[in-house]
Parts: structure tokens; sequence; C-alpha cells
């Protein structure tokens, strides 16, 4: 029985890295473990989504959306869920063929 790299088979199905079907696909991806993260992080906490959003100032509806990738929630709002949790942030941000010159 042949064996696959999981990279073999996301180059054959999804697409190469770098083509745009490929970037899609892995930015749906991060979105989803950002929801699956949230959600956990508030289920720790032992805390609904309904009282999750009114520490936030948001509607029960617009964590779960949150939570299961269901819109484009605005960056400020992700913030305020991750704050609300008491969770520390970390973001890495990789400017790719771009020169920035910072004067």
């Amino acid at each position: 029985m042949k064996t696959y790299t999981l990279d073999k088979v996301t180059d054959k199905y999804i697409g190469k890295v770098g083509t745009e079907e490929r970037d899609s696909f892995e930015q749906e991806l991060k979105l989803e473990l950002l929801g699956e993260a949230i959600k956990k992080a508030r289920k720790d906490r032992n805390l609904t989504q309904a009282q999750l959003g009114e520490m936030v100032g948001v509607q029960k509806s617009q964590i779960s959306k949150i939570e299961n990738n269901l819109t484009d929630a605005r960056f400020e709002t992700i913030l305020k869920v991750f704050r609300a949790l008491n969770a520390k942030i970390n973001f890495h941000v990789e400017l790719l063929n771009q020169d920035l010159n910072l004067v």
C-alpha cells in the first residue's frame, strides 16, 4: 500500500502552494482554526456564547458565527473576544515579495 504525505495530497486535490485555490483553502483553514480556538477557550472558562457575547458587546449569534467560521468578523471584534477570554494573542505577519521600508 502506497502512502502519501499531506502536502502531496493537498497539492494534488487543492492546488500547489502559491495558487489562488491553495491560498483560499489555507485562509479558510486558518479562520476555522481561529474559531475552534475561541470555542475551546470559551468552554474552558465555562462561558456560554451569550455570556461571552455580553462581555464583548455582541449578540450570542455573532459568537456562534465566529466559532463556526460563518462570518467575516471584524478584526477588532476578534481581539475583544480574546481579551474577554483573557487569552494571549500572537500574530505573525509576513509580507511576501515586497520590500518594506519604514522611515
